[in-house]
């Protein structure tokens, strides 16, 4: 009886233990159904997803970025292609073998070796490390050869800009390099494109249109193995390259700029008196920009940044200087538009003006004589603009001065480090000095010294619109679709010179009236009497093409090439009454004590189209050192002038 309900209870247990193992293996068959349901149907497009991330690479290329072009369609900032190596951590099972194979490979030198070192170390482990940004075609070829044995390691073609003019254009166009975290916090456009190795626009140009010079990224997708080694290109999108711009520079016109100042600190700034095209703008001494694209080293760069030239400084956008005596066609025409003084006043010149205990030199010792304000610019008599800047007032100068160009910045925001300069006046130096004008502040003015400063662009500009017959235009520096011709322009002066003497006759007298409602057009007029515009045009035709003249020894004897200028001589020190004594010559003076020389012109004299203005820094006298440089360049100017105006009637015609 025993034995049966043993029998009994063993056989209940058994039973139960076989539906408790038939349940847990429905349980688990249903669990593994579920799962493969899951993973084929539910998630099958997560799954297939990551597999394909697993299977398939993904790499953004470097955007191909636009070109400059000149104004005959050369390409002043182009790309070549370079051969480049990368590496992406991650990839690499032994990071420390792969790189001692390629630096055998490559010959990397220890100081580059370390350098990869501390940039892998600041990098996350995803990033690409640029092991070389420019290769040879011979050590391109060679990492190809390993690469099998090389994993991780991409060879890459890719772009690179190029600078074929080097260092006639490095300050107009500035140059790029790498992205860094300021660039990439302060621009959307470049983090969303941003790529490790991408280069970017510092300084110029390159900087200002930076959104729409970078291009879009292009991609390339790769299947790999387990090893993450390419083994076949799956897809390839091109990326849009950034635009092409095209500049109103003449190339030509700026190499022949870059061999006159011949490694000497100066400016020249060339520009169309009517359309305001800037047709050369060169800062000396430059340096190639290809230097930096690179990576430079650092003899290079101790040797630019310590030149005492200041190579790194654009002197035609951010240089400040004294005007001297270029200021002189500015202060005789706001004399005569005030009607402060005739074309007949005369001032007897002894060499020096005395007003209260104070003596005011002419450059000429023993005094010019009597002159007339002709003769005053002809001869730069220092003492006729002394008594007409007493007579005229430092407020109406400056009023005068503005309306021609100085005082603000002619390429507007083009350029972000263009300097405004400085034209005074009373209200100026009370309010940022505190204390009042006194009135030999004016007469030094008047001679272009004392406060006021100017830059080399905006000189050229202040001549520009003296030439074209006084008449307001609008520099640029970018060729645009829309915008007017020359003949347009010329049309638009001469029906506001007719208004302007219209309104004139009607009013009597000249009125604020008047000037605003001539202000209101575009290319207005700058003057109230346009006998006083070619009184001045006139005289400094005289002071280039007549006996006496300060630029006599730089005129052109045919009138092809015939231009009118004024020199200018700007002292950088107060000349002490040893020193007068002395009279030493320039080369005698110590460099950095030695005067600026500069330049004003305009030509051809017959039917002007460009002004010119030139500095030579610490260059003695504007004429024996700035305006010999004119002279040849008006002969370059003129002699493409019939080129130039092809291009602008014909489109794109390249030379």
């Amino acid at each position: 009886m025993l034995r049966q309900d043993f029998s009994g209870q063993k056989l209940q247990v058994i039973n139960r233990r076989m539906f408790i193992i038939g349940v847990a293996k429905i349980v688990i068959f249903l669990g593994i159904i579920t799962r493969l349901f899951s993973l084929q149907i539910t998630e099958n497009k997560k799954y297939l997803t990551l597999s394909d991330k697993n299977r398939l690479r993904e790499w953004r290329l470097p955007p191909v970025r636009g070109e400059f072009l000149d104004y005959y369609g050369n390409i002043i900032a182009g790309n070549i292609r370079v051969y480049q190596l990368h590496v992406i951590p991650e990839q690499v099972e032994n990071f420390k073998y792969l790189i001692l194979r390629l630096k055998k490979i490559l010959n990397l030198s220890d100081k580059v070796f370390s350098k990869i070192l501390k940039k892998k170390d600041i990098q996350k482990p995803w990033e690409t490390l640029i092991i070389s940004e420019n290769l040879t075609w011979e050590q391109f070829s060679e990492i190809n050869y390993y690469l099998h044995d090389l994993v991780g390691v991409k060879p890459v073609l890719s772009v690179s800009r190029d600078y074929p003019f080097k260092e006639n254009y490095t300050h107009v166009l500035g140059y790029v390099s790498q992205a860094n975290e300021s660039d990439l916090l302060n621009n959307e456009i470049i983090k969303n494109r941003y790529v490790s190795g991408l280069k970017v626009g510092k300084i110029g140009l390159e900087k200002t249109f930076e959104n729409v010079l970078i291009g879009t990224n292009g991609i390339q997708r790769y299947e790999v193995n387990a090893y993450g080694k390419r083994i076949n290109q799956i897809e390839y999108k091109d990326g849009v390259k950034g635009k092409t711009i095209k500049l109103t520079i003449d190339s030509e016109v700026q190499k022949l700029c870059n061999e006159l100042l011949n490694e000497r600190a100066g400016s020249i700034s060339i520009m169309d008196i009517y359309t305001g095209e800037i047709v050369a703008m060169h800062s000396s001494p430059s340096f190639d920009p290809n230097l930096l694209l690179f990576g430079i080293s650092q003899d290079d760069w101790q040797l630019i940044r310590n030149n005492p030239l200041k190579p790194l400084t654009n002197k035609t956008l951010t240089g400040l200087y004294s005007p001297g005596s270029t200021i002189k066609p500015i202060v005789a025409l706001s004399a005569l538009e005030n009607n402060v003084i005739s074309t007949n006043f005369k001032v007897n010149c002894k060499g020096k003006m005395e007003m209260y205990g104070q003596t005011y030199h002419c450059w000429k010792k023993k005094g010019h004589g009597v002159v007339d304000l002709k003769n005053a610019i002809k001869q730069s008599c220092d003492t006729y603009f002394y008594e007409i800047s007493r007579k005229l007032g430092v407020d109406r100068l400056n009023k005068t001065a503005l309306k021609f160009g100085l005082g603000e910045k002619v390429l507007k925001e083009v350029f972000e480090n263009e300097k405004k300069g400085l034209v005074p006046n009373t209200k100026w130096k009370k309010d940022n000095l505190g204390v009042e004008w006194v009135l030999g502040e004016t007469l030094i003015t008047g001679i272009g010294q004392g406060y006021i400063q100017t830059t080399p662009l905006q000189l050229c500009l202040m001549t520009a619109q003296l030439a074209n017959g006084g008449y307001k235009i609008y520099p640029r520096i970018i060729v645009e679709d829309n915008q007017d011709t020359f003949e347009n322009i010329k049309n638009k002066m001469d029906q506001n010179a007719k208004s302007a003497l219209e309104i004139n006759k009607e009013l009597k007298e000249t009125s604020e009236q008047f000037f605003n409602f001539i202000n209101k057009k575009k290319h207005h007029t700058l003057y109230r009497n346009p006998e006083n515009i070619k009184f001045v045009l006139e005289a400094m035709f005289s002071s280039t093409n007549e006996v006496r003249g300060t630029s006599y020894s730089s005129r052109i004897k045919n009138p092809k090439y015939q231009f009118a200028g004024k020199t200018g001589t700007a002292q950088v020190k107060k000349i002490t009454k040893r020193a007068r004594e002395l009279d030493l010559k320039t080369i005698d003076i110590p460099y950095e004590d030695r005067d600026h020389a500069l330049y004003i012109a305009f030509g051809p004299y017959k039917k002007p189209r460009y002004s010119v203005s030139i500095i030579v820094e610490h260059g003695g006298s504007g004429s024996s050192t700035a305006a010999p440089i004119a002279k040849k360049l008006f002969k370059l100017l003129i002699d493409r002038h019939e080129a130039r105006e092809k291009i602008r009637t014909q489109g794109s015609l390249k030379i």
